[in-house]
């Protein structure tokens, strides 16, 4: 518990959101503050409540669709920094402040020779959103090296570690996006690595990558990743309008193993060509991408000035068009002919996986 009177940091007023996003797309904040050390985040809290203002918490941008309108609330911007590395058990211990950029990180670990992070490389984005999302990408993901994870309890207001077990993870989620959503703000992050380990190769696409290769480095993975990354569209290129987007836009949903024969059904083919993968008993995950094409949303499809990816069926861009770039309304529009398409003819409704950030949705609550 911090006593008072409390220090406000700097605040700014009517910042634009939009260049602190990946997808480039946002109205402005009304007030705006960077969070550079722990005991920022205390004084912008207090800030806001003695205001009465809405807080949000704001990481890379890398998975956020932001509302046109005016954000009437405080936006704490995660910039903190800094990095440890200790042994411990055989493990690379790192301590990791949210601030840090995920990829530089990745790319520090496999030079270390320190494996499993090294499939997630050339995501964008911070450190502290990673355990957030229980970020994943070519068969691995965050929370198998996650030890724990340093939080703001705003409730308490006072600082504590959430242990992995705590966090709750599961596929694309966490307490942080669940069950205790707006209630932690993570300042670090802590990964066990293992030293001198081998690289993991389970997706297919780097099995096929590493064919004729089957022991490639650490170093020599994460760069394959972002090799296939790129192919896709999902590696951050300046100039490249595939890649203003916010990633993978919909998760894989996951249904009830009954649900195969009544999609073999729909679409005249037979239930073995359903592509599928194991999830919890009695339940397959379906590939998002695979139902987007089969409701007719192919790569290079557009609605006005958002569409498709020309290289990734689930990134959805801020293309642009005569009218200029693509606003929040024109993604909207987009997810949403895209869901209720989906829905009506296969009764699945996907889940959109960039968090939103909406003035609107503020007022609902």
């Amino acid at each position: 518990m911090y006593p008072q009177p409390v220090p406000t940091p700097e605040i700014q007023h009517n910042v634009a959101l939009a260049p602190y996003t990946t997808l480039g797309i946002g109205g402005p904040a009304r007030y705006f503050c960077t969070i550079t050390a722990e005991h920022d985040i205390h004084g912008a809290l207090h800030y806001a409540r003695t205001n009465d203002l809405d807080t949000f918490i704001l990481g890379g941008g890398s998975n956020l669709l932001i509302s046109d309108e005016f954000y009437e609330g405080l936006v704490l911007h995660m910039a903190i920094k800094g990095v440890t590395i200790k042994e411990h058990g055989g493990k690379a211990i790192y301590d990791v402040a949210a601030g840090e950029p995920w990829d530089a990180l990745v790319t520090r670990a496999v030079l270390n020779n320190c494996a499993g992070i090294e499939c997630l490389a050339g995501i964008p984005g911070t450190v502290g959103g990673t355990p957030v999302q229980n970020v994943g990408a070519y068969g691995q993901e965050v929370s198998e090296t996650i030890i724990s994870v340093r939080v703001y309890d705003t409730e308490s207001d006072s600082f504590t570690e959430l242990t992995n077990a705590q966090c709750g993870f599961r596929y694309r989620q966490s307490i942080f996006n669940t069950s205790a959503a707006g209630r932690y703000i993570v300042t670090r992050v802590r990964f066990a690595l293992t030293q001198d380990g081998s690289p993991r190769i389970a997706y297919a696409d780097l099995q096929k990558y590493f064919a004729a290769e089957p022991t490639p480095s650490l170093l020599e993975v994460a760069e394959a990743v972002r090799g296939i990354r790129r192919t896709k569209g999902m590696l951050i290129v300046e100039g490249d309008p595939d890649c203003r987007s916010a990633g993978s836009f919909f998760k894989n949903p996951i249904v009830d193993e009954g649900m195969i024969p009544r999609l073999a059904e729909i679409l005249g083919i037979d239930a073995e060509k359903i592509p599928r993968y194991p999830a919890t008993p009695g339940h397959v995950k379906l590939p998002a991408a695979w139902l987007l094409e089969q409701a007719g949303f192919h790569k290079g499809f557009t609605l006005g000035p958002a569409g498709i990816s020309s290289r990734h069926t689930l990134a959805l861009i801020n293309k642009g068009d005569a009218r200029g770039l693509a606003t929040a309304a024109d993604i909207m529009a987009l997810r949403d002919l895209i869901q209720d398409t989906v829905k009506t003819r296969f009764g699945i409704r996907l889940q959109q996986e960039p968090v939103e950030l909406s003035w609107k949705r503020q007022l609902d609550r």
